[in-house]
């Protein structure tokens, strides 16, 4: 691999960007490193001036065509201006006390969902895409209505940053619900959690989006151990929202355990699928591109 490739891995890679400052840069830097990487990807057309330009539109004005841009992709892009507003964007964060664990990764999976929020609010307003954001826990914390002016994504990313980690339970299908009431205008629907809540419930409130005429992406932040239950040796299990404490041999329980977390993740991800919302199961150790790509194949079949 060349210097510029392992530079590229290692925007993306959330272990690298655990140890940058401050949220900005670390959304600065997924961003850049995605939009370098885009190069390399299938959307190489889209690349060059994927913050200035947006495909051409039967009754967009001829006028307008970038010929550059059409010389290097053969497909035809239009100049887009700043007072342009393509698309509105709600994103949910999941800021319950499941998310802040981790065991395997460099990040818990309220810092990893919190930097694809800012990497994905920093991507959109750069596209004069209106952002908002709410955050939840069992009742929704904040609510931010979508602008579309670079000044706002200071307020979205101070309030990143502000996240208070008060220690809540889940309660996503109800939050869900209550911001789904929110939401007047259609647009995007992107909701970030570990989605550990009763999974009937969570769906019905997916489709409450969907019914609303949203478009809408999951996706369902873990970390890898809650995958593989792979623990060693004797250990006392605390539930983060309750405090309940069970010990118990992991080794005894892993197979019911992995099997439980197989039926519940396929079920979700096939009612997901099967109600056109964009399932992504994504771990913490995952380079944020993956996030960054699901996004940006959404936008363009949306364009």
């Amino acid at each position: 691999m060349n210097n510029s490739n392992s530079q590229i891995k290692n925007y993306l890679d959330p272990s690298f960007i655990s140890k940058l400052k401050s949220l900005e840069l670390k959304a600065k830097t997924v961003v850049e490193g995605f939009k370098v990487g885009l190069h390399k990807s299938p959307y190489h057309g889209f690349s060059a001036e994927f913050s200035e330009h947006k495909p051409y539109m039967q009754g967009d004005p001829i006028k307008n065509i970038d010929w550059k841009i059409y010389g290097k992709s053969d497909k035809f892009f239009i100049k887009q201006f700043e007072e342009e507003t393509n698309l509105i964007c709600h994103i949910l964060l999941d800021v319950s006390a499941s998310m802040d664990y981790k065991k395997e990764a460099e990040l818990t999976k309220l810092e990893y969902g919190t930097t694809l929020a800012a990497s994905l609010s920093y991507l959109m307003i750069q596209q004069q895409d209106a952002v908002g954001m709410s955050f939840y826990s069992d009742r929704i914390e904040k609510y931010l209505p979508p602008k579309a002016t670079r000044v706002y994504l200071h307020t979205i990313l101070g309030s990143l940053h502000n996240i208070n980690k008060n220690g809540n339970k889940t309660e996503t299908a109800n939050c869900l619900n209550s911001i789904a009431q929110k939401i007047k205008k259609r647009g995007l629907v992107i909701i970030i959690s570990d989605f550990f809540d009763d999974v009937d419930k969570v769906i019905s409130a997916l489709k409450h989006f969907k019914y609303k005429k949203n478009e809408v992406i999951v996706f369902q932040i873990l970390d890898p151990i809650e995958k593989s239950f792979a623990f060693g040796n004797d250990a006392i299990f605390v539930d983060k929202e309750t405090s309940e404490e069970i010990t118990t041999q992991p080794y005894q329980i892993q197979k019911a355990y992995q099997s439980a977390m197989k039926d519940y993740l396929h079920k979700l991800k096939s009612e997901c699928l099967n109600n056109k919302i964009e399932y992504n199961l994504i771990d913490t150790t995952t380079p944020f591109d993956k996030a960054l790509f699901s996004y940006f194949k959404k936008r363009a079949r949306m364009n």
